[in-house]
């Protein structure tokens, strides 16, 4: 339980580093920054000469000074032939033939002990004396063994050993091999002449595929002992064995060891040191690639010298391969001499830029959104993505724009870059207050890194600027698209505007410009669609068009929540509606209000019959209940309702939602109710609370809000205009004086907002309805009421709204306009 406490309390430690510190912003700005300054570098110098391979050479181009250029092919060739000397590894491996040894006379050993462990519980056991017994029932008598020891049922026994000698051996053997060992009562000869065998066979060394090894026959190969790390040349290949012939020099070998013995015992020897042998010469390819490699990278390149003032290149002439060598080398002699000043500008201005828009507009919305390293990290991602892009447009060579020259003051790739999507995705996901920020510092990045002047930078910032105002509060998948279409439409604009502004209007490029612009827009639109669901995966982020989607009350844990606790299902609907007036009063997310409010007590379907609006018997399943196991049932509900909302996949602002609509409130009626029972000393108030946390966003307290006024006006006997105002305003007065709104920024005018809305709705839900005469009362002359909700409103009473504790201050003038 201590470890369990210590780790969640080190991964909170660590959420809260991430989510918060500073050094994760330091960090992602220190990044944005290298990947700008890495993309813009090769920008920056400006290159005299862009030949290819068969260009034809407008100028001479003559060395400025001396320098060296490589020889590849000299140096290739020399490469080459290093790999080539480099000999091939084998790996010796003299382990193998002394755990096969050890192992081998280990198992003989053990089981010549069993054997005459056996032997003498079979002797005591034996009724018949060792003198009766018959000559045929005995066997040779060894040295130590007990004489006249039947042999056949001393066998049987040493049958039950032989998985032991198996596991001891590391090979398998047959019930009669066992028992020829058995019968020579596991001699030692027996060993010793497996030993001599393999010895010999493996001191030669054995090879898995001797037909790889002769391959190498002409340079010969590293032997390395992996015992003594030795290493020696070896060039007669020959004498290695391959499996087949290591096989047959073990009944080489053997013949004259095994010259008279037992034919049984022979084949069983033969058979078991061929099966023993394994190979102990191993080819090593990860150790000879790593020799060629450095071998090869010994080899230092073979230079030649260009003399100052030699001729590179002469007019007119085709450009050869090396030429155009010589060409960058002297080129990138001049790169060498670092970065120009205006390179360190672009980068001073982009840092600039980041540090005063994230100041001044961004810092105040990330730090009260609690999470504001996760919006900066999505912000980063973006801006890099699209500087990988702005990048990679960069260098499309000219054949994919039927030949045009880029070298114009605007090129069609600048038109067709897709760049808008960047600050339309961030539309989506932060509103459009972010996104325009965002736009500013993308189209300004975009700018430098293509090297553009003004007319590039305004192309840009009007291009996103008009996408993100034409994606605001988009609920539709294809507002998407069309905004694509319409910013299409924008782009060609720009072109023909830009074209005439630089004074470069031409018939000619003039239509591809449009087009690939007009293709630049639906690009834009199309990216956007793509790429937004992976983002809310991603980064968990929750757009208005999925809140849409969850808003559909046919979805499958809402019909579960109708049909299980219709009551907590009506109430849910209610509360839906109750958030989205007053989210729309105050400025909040309507939709998100309202998705909220619906799913808010999910959890409830856990148990539903444990709270009162799922009580349709009349039995209160909690009057049987202690009042703390009452209090841990309806705070249960939340946890209950997380883990539905992540099984359904609802988005972590609704499951943020549910675990935040009660916040840390008391339940008061069973603290009253177990301080009652046990004192109020022998009572922890704590243990009456809900976990929290409190409200974090200003949906989150409507949500709560909503939940506690919904609840509470069903239990009005005559909910009169009067008692609905006074009992709103009194439990907006609790809730915001037990500080339970402290964090989710709804100020006092939102609450005087908030009370309106709600004192709107709940009079609409609870208004009283005229009086209808039925059929029967008419025909016999008396009125009477058909049904309860038909009856007329008793006398208004003054709604029981005051608080009891005094210290609590109230909020005046609430909800009254």
């Amino acid at each position: 339980m201590a470890k369990n406490m210590i780790r969640d309390r080190k991964k909170k430690s660590f959420d809260h580093f991430f989510k918060v510190s500073p050094l994760i912003r330091w960090a992602l700005l220190v990044l944005i920054i290298i990947i700008f300054t890495t993309s813009l570098y090769p920008r920056l110098i400006i290159r005299k000469h862009t030949y290819s391979v068969g260009d034809v050479v407008k100028t001479d181009i003559k060395a400025a000074e001396d320098f060296f250029i490589e020889d590849t092919s000299a140096t290739e060739a020399q490469r080459r032939q290093a790999i080539e000397n480099v000999l091939t590894v084998y790996d010796l491996n003299p382990k193998i033939l002394k755990s096969t040894v050890t192992r081998l006379n280990d198992a003989f050993d053990k089981l010549r002990l069993i054997y005459e462990q056996e032997s003498k519980k079979l002797l005591e056991e034996s009724p018949t004396p060792p003198a009766a017994m018959s000559s045929s029932d005995t066997a040779p008598v060894e040295p130590g063994d007990v004489p006249n020891l039947p042999k056949v049922p001393l066998t049987e026994r040493m049958l039950a050993k032989k998985n032991l000698f198996e596991s001891l051996m590391g090979i398998e053997f047959s019930n009669g091999a066992f028992s020829i060992l058995s019968e020579h009562e596991f001699s030692k000869e027996i060993p010793k002449l497996l030993t001599t065998i393999i010895t010999q066979v493996l001191s030669t060394g054995v090879v898995a595929n001797k037909e790889i090894l002769l391959l190498e026959s002409d340079k010969g190969i590293t032997l390395r002992n992996l015992e003594t790390m030795t290493e020696a040349h070896v060039l007669n290949l020959k004498q290695f064995y391959g499996p087949d012939q290591a096989k047959t020099m073990v009944r080489v070998v053997g013949d004259p060891l095994l010259k008279g013995m037992n034919y049984d015992l022979l084949n069983l020897i033969v058979d078991y040191c061929q099966r023993l042998i394994q190979p102990n010469v191993t080819l090593n390819s990860h150790e000879t690639e790593a020799r060629k490699e450095r071998a090869s990278q010994q080899i230092k390149p073979v230079l030649y010298m260009i003399k100052k003032g030699e001729m590179l290149l002469r007019e007119g002439e085709r450009v050869t391969p090396l030429q155009l060598r010589k060409l960058k080398a002297l080129e990138g002699r001049v790169d060498g001499h670092g970065v120009p000043l205006g390179g360190s500008g672009a980068v001073a201005l982009m840092t600039a830029v980041l540090i005063i828009q994230y100041h001044v507009r961004l810092r105040r919305r990330m730090e009260s959104a609690h999470n504001g390293n996760k919006d900066l990290l999505f912000l980063a991602s973006i801006l890099v993505s699209f500087i990988i892009v702005v990048k990679i447009s960069t260098t499309l060579p000219e054949a994919w724009f039927l030949g045009l020259p880029l070298n114009r003051p605007v090129s069609p790739v600048e038109f067709g870059i897709p760049l808008a999507a960047g600050a339309m995705i961030v539309c989506l996901f932060m509103g459009r207050d972010t996104a325009l920020i965002f736009a500013l510092a993308l189209a300004l990045c975009a700018s430098m890194l293509l090297q553009g002047g003004l007319e590039t930078f305004i192309y840009f910032i009007l291009s996103c600027t008009m996408a993100v105002w034409w994606l605001q509060d988009c609920r539709e998948r294809r507002i998407i698209i069309k905004t694509g279409a319409k910013l299409g439409l924008l782009n060609a604009f720009l072109a023909i505007v830009i074209s005439v502004y630089i004074g470069t209007p031409s018939w000619a490029t003039l239509p591809f410009d449009l087009t690939v612009a007009f293709l630049g827009g639906i690009g834009a639109g199309i990216i956007t669609a793509g790429l937004a669901p992976v983002v809310e995966m991603v980064f968990h982020y929750t757009t208005d068009i999925t809140l849409l989607e969850l808003s559909n009350l046919d979805r499958p844990i809402l019909r579960r929540l109708m049909l299980e606790a219709p009551g907590t299902y009506h109430h849910s609907v209610v509360v839906g509606s109750l958030v989205e007036a007053a989210a729309s009063e105050i400025g909040a997310n309507p939709i998100l209000s309202k998705v909220c409010g619906y799913y808010h007590d999910i959890g409830k379907l856990k148990q539903p019959l444990y709270f009162i609006e799922n009580q349709s018997d009349g039995r209160n399943r909690h009057d049987k209940l202690a009042p703390s196991m009452s209090a841990l049932i309806l705070i249960a509900h939340v946890k209950n309702g997380v883990e539905f909302a992540r099984e359904h996949k609802l988005g972590q602002v609704i499951l943020d939602t549910i675990q935040q609509h009660h916040g840390t409130s008391l339940i008061s009626f069973f603290y009253e109710k177990a301080k009652a029972a046990k004192g109020e000393d022998a009572v922890n108030i704590d243990d009456f609370r809900y976990p929290g946390p409190r409200p974090q966003t200003r949906e989150a307290g409507l949500v709560m809000l909503a939940d506690v006024v919904e609840a509470a006006s069903r239990t009005l006997d005559n909910p009169t205009s009067s008692r609905i105002q006074g009992l709103v305003q009194n439990l907006i007065n609790k809730i915001f004086s037990d500080g339970q709104l402290d964090y989710c920024e709804l100020t006092l005018k939102d609450l005087h907002l908030i009370a309106k809305s709600f004192n709107k709705i709940l009079n609409g839900i609870h208004h009283h309805r005229i009086e209808y005469q039925d059929s029967a009362t008419i025909t016999s002359g008396k009125a009477k009421n058909g049904s309860a909700d038909r009856k007329p409103a008793k006398p208004p009473q003054v709604a029981r709204t005051r608080n009891s504790d005094d210290r609590q201050a109230h909020i005046k003038r609430l909800g009254l306009s």
